[in-house]
């Protein structure tokens, strides 16, 4: 088990799961991701049709999620189905949406919103995707269509999922489409993502904000931790924080505050006068929204693990304690809450799956209650208020397809829905509003009953 014994609260911090339109949807439209899986550029060969079939079963999906018990879950709209052609939107598409997200609320399941999950219509791929600035205004125009059906009822928005992801995968290491370009690129997209960010964040405020109504509108922002391989080597310590800025640090107070430094450089696509703290507002941000996976073992400017260390089915190290290391300092500085908007692992023998959730919960429920670290390092209160599993089914994980299952639900070949332990974990968590020691022992694989499936972190930095 765990070598925690101590009961912890969740202090009102809430559980859910997350997913994105074109992972789970089906019956596709015509997207970047349709064109690159119709080009082979899948691991195991499979498409957009039907990955688990939600656009389908969205209301057993649903009932599923009420079953579990869970309050709140990170939904996402996709573009291609609701635009298929520039300037003609699909109104069945937005109310088909509006009808499943009704349905949630009504199962006492608050829904957050994403706007952009790494997909856009073909048309728009093809005109250069985020590298033409004109993408900016087209997906304000798209922003516009989608609240005038979903605005009314909806509080919770994502703008952009992973801007620093979308950028370096798609245009450096060619694992998303359209799998090249180099630097030049991916500084444009981030400039353009950046911008389209501050700008939609204005605009779903400007129209929804009202006396009885609080409305939060973010990014989902892909932290990594990051330490030298060696810490002995000049190198490696040298390299380290340059590898970390330029994958995650240049972008931030592009996003969070408007302010674009000379590494990134300032987006034609935002209007004249607005940039570098000139916007309306001090923040673009209501909540800091952190997707966390992993740590970096720095030795070059490739991804590598350090020896020794448990990973995951896709060989991410596996280190909870860099779940606070990555949202605390982000929290402090911009004096907001933590919403951890995705965390899951690839675990298909369903050998660690439990274990690994835990622990991550374990590390923001003591950072939530000003707990010390399980490794007893003092640590002060910060708001955590919501977790977000990534994900709910298995699902399509883009180009490695359905082969990597990060689901509490497992997807049968026919595609029935079948719970896993995880899933009834996170459901006795909610029930129980703790952490504690019975849920552990209950849950926690065998191959994770002894100690905790990382060693301990080395404090915040």
């Amino acid at each position: 088990m765990s070598k925690n014994t101590t009961d912890i609260p969740l202090n009102g911090m809430r559980i859910g799961t997350a997913s994105a339109g074109l992972q789970i949807e089906g019956s596709p439209c015509p997207s970047n991701w349709s064109e690159w899986a119709d080009g082979g550029n899948i691991t195991d060969g499979t498409t957009l049709e039907p990955t688990t079939g939600h656009w389908l079963k969205w209301r057993e999906d649903n009932e599923l999620m009420a079953e579990l018990e869970f309050p709140i879950a990170r939904v996402g709209v996709e573009w291609s189905r609701i635009e298929p052609a520039p300037g003609q939107y699909d109104t069945a598409a937005l109310e088909r949406y509006a009808e499943e997200y009704r349905d949630l609320k009504a199962k006492g399941i608050e829904p957050l919103v994403t706007l952009h999950h790494f997909g856009q219509p073909l048309w728009l791929e093809r005109r250069g995707g985020w590298t033409n600035p004109e993408i900016v205004p087209a997906f304000l125009d798209f922003v516009d269509v989608v609240l005038d059906h979903l605005g009314d009822f909806i509080d919770d928005w994502i703008t952009i999922n992973e801007p620093n992801v979308y950028a370096s995968e798609a245009f450096l290491f060619g694992s998303q489409p359209p799998g090249k370009g180099g630097y030049l690129p991916v500084r444009k997209v981030l400039q353009n993502m950046a911008a389209a960010h501050l700008l939609a964040y204005e605009r779903i405020h400007a129209r929804l904000d009202a006396p009885d109504r609080e409305i939060k509108v973010t990014f989902a922002h892909h932290k990594r931790v990051f330490d030298p391989m060696n810490p002995s080597n000049p190198i490696h310590r040298a390299l380290t924080p340059l590898v970390e800025y330029l994958f995650q640090g240049a972008m931030e107070k592009a996003f969070y505050r408007g302010k674009f430094d000379p590494v990134l450089g300032r987006p034609e696509s935002l209007p004249r006068g607005f940039g570098n703290g000139a916007g309306s507002k001090t923040y673009y941000a209501d909540a800091i929204a952190i997707n966390y996976y992993s740590r970096t073992a720095v030795k070059g400017f490739d991804d590598a693990t350090f020896p020794g260390r448990p990973t995951n089915d896709l060989g991410w190290e596996i280190y909870p304690r860099g779940i606070v290391e990555v949202s605390a300092p982000l929290a402090k500085e911009y004096d907001l809450p933590i919403w951890i908007t995705e965390n899951g692992t690839a675990d298909n023998t369903e050998s660690f799956r439990c274990g690994f959730v835990y622990d991550h919960l374990e590390e923001l429920a003591r950072l939530n209650a000003g707990m010390p670290a399980p490794d007893g390092t003092p640590q002060e209160a910060i708001p955590v208020e919501r977790y977000y599993h990534w994900c709910f089914v298995d699902n399509w994980e883009w180009s490695e397809g359905m082969a990597q299952h990060f689901g509490v639900v497992a997807l049968d070949d026919d595609l029935g829905r079948d719970p896993k332990p995880a899933a009834y974990m996170l459901r006795d968590i909610n029930r129980a509003g703790a952490l504690t020691t019975a849920i552990d022992e209950q849950y926690r694989e065998p191959t994770a009953k002894d100690a905790r499936i990382s060693t301990p972190g080395r404090g915040l930095k």
